[in-house]
């Protein structure tokens, strides 16, 4: 997916259901409003690195391919894990639509089974490919499911940045994200949501750090970032993804984007 779509949807995702406790905050809404609508390109072709770090400081590593593409106001992403052996030629696509009331469609290719399988929403909340991100991460949010608050400003790494708070309107996000609440760190100067922490309703929670991002014809694209799951002050589990060979905006075919293309492979 767009590392801009993935952290709008962090952003909202660790959510707390607080009906009429937290009233919508006009200013951090429009905040919020940018941080949809910043620019993040028609196309994106790109080499993921991904870390996956278990408590005891082990390390495994999974490449994957990464394609996105905007159809009119929807988005398709796909994505094929290259490498190690045991997800090799795993494949894994998601529409999102822009119609608030339509929900985004998923869907995960096993080679090892040779089917496609849909992800339906009770699954969301499950970690994607025993990362720290979760399939429901993997989605865009409709900034009309959530109240905001902007609670201060302060800095991350020498840069301004806002403190945002987000509460879904309806049960629904909350059962199906398995968050239960969020506050988001927002750059003041490109609206990059630079920092995130999730509550989770088992107790634990999910710390998000864009380490390094870069500005390439407009558009803030990111380097790399960390999704850290806590238990108390212990590490569970980490999640490293480093992006590289990015191309912005470059031709690739409607094809690319299809169930069919998912059991093909690159």
């Amino acid at each position: 997916m767009t590392t801009k779509k993935l952290l709008l949807v962090l952003a909202l995702g660790f959510s707390f259901l607080t009906t009429n406790l937290l009233a919508d905050d006009t200013k951090a809404r429009a905040i919020m409003e940018k941080v949809d609508a910043r620019d993040d390109g028609k196309t994106l072709e790109q080499d993921m690195l991904m870390v996956l770090i278990d408590k005891n400081g082990n390390k495994r590593n999974r490449d994957i391919k990464s394609y996105g593409k905007d159809f009119a106001e929807d988005e398709h992403r796909i994505m094929f894990f290259k490498s190690p052996a045991d997800v090799k030629n795993t494949a894994f696509l998601t529409y999102d639509y822009d119609e608030s009331s339509r929900d985004d469609d998923q869907w995960l290719y096993l080679p090892a089974l040779k089917k496609v399988k849909r992800i339906p929403s009770s699954d969301k909340s499950s970690s994607f490919m025993g990362s720290d991100f979760s399939y429901f991460d993997m989605t865009d949010r409709d900034l009309e499911d959530y109240d905001f608050k902007l609670l201060k400003e302060t800095e991350v790494r020498g840069k301004k940045v806002w403190m945002i708070e987000a509460a879904p309107r309806t049960v629904k996000v909350v059962k199906e994200s398995g968050y239960t609440k969020s506050i988001a760190l927002v750059r003041q100067d490109n609206y990059v949501v630079v920092r995130s922490i999730g509550f989770m309703k088992n107790n634990k929670k999910k710390y998000l750090d864009v380490r390094k991002l870069h500005k390439e014809g407009g558009v803030w694209l990111i380097d790399e970032m960390t999704m850290t799951t806590k238990k108390g002050k212990s590490t569970v589990h980490k999640t490293i993804l480093k992006f590289s060979n990015i191309k912005l905006n470059k031709a690739i075919n409607d094809n690319m984007f299809t169930t069919r293309r998912l059991e093909k492979g690159m």
